[in-house]
């Protein structure tokens, strides 16, 4: 398995407001056309506002790139842009624990 945690910071509440309208649509894409994708994730930040957790395990790191392939993730990363301050990836190695094969 290969995962990401994502951390995004909003500009203010109107960008947090049309960020989260974006998220919600291209999450609806991966859902139909991604089987590869096995956790598409996302949450908001308790006590902060502007901030968007993601959460993504992919089957393999090919899953990933096939993810990253489709046209409406790249439409996704080019139009998040205008609703962030920042943006923060950490990709993770699955070592060991319950996850969705056992």
């Amino acid at each position: 398995m290969f995962g990401l945690m994502v951390r995004f910071t909003c500009k203010d509440e109107e960008a947090a407001a049309g960020f989260d309208e974006l998220v919600s649509r291209t999450g609806e894409q991966i859902k139909a056309n991604e089987p590869g994708t096995l956790i598409y994730t996302v949450h908001r930040v308790e006590g902060r506002p502007l901030e968007r957790i993601f959460y993504e395990l992919y089957a393999d790191r090919d899953a990933f790139e096939v993810h990253e392939s489709q046209g409406y993730v790249m439409e996704f990363l080019a139009a998040r842009e205008q609703y962030l301050s920042s943006t923060e990836v950490d990709k993770l190695d699955f070592v060991s624990g319950k996850g969705v094969d056992g």
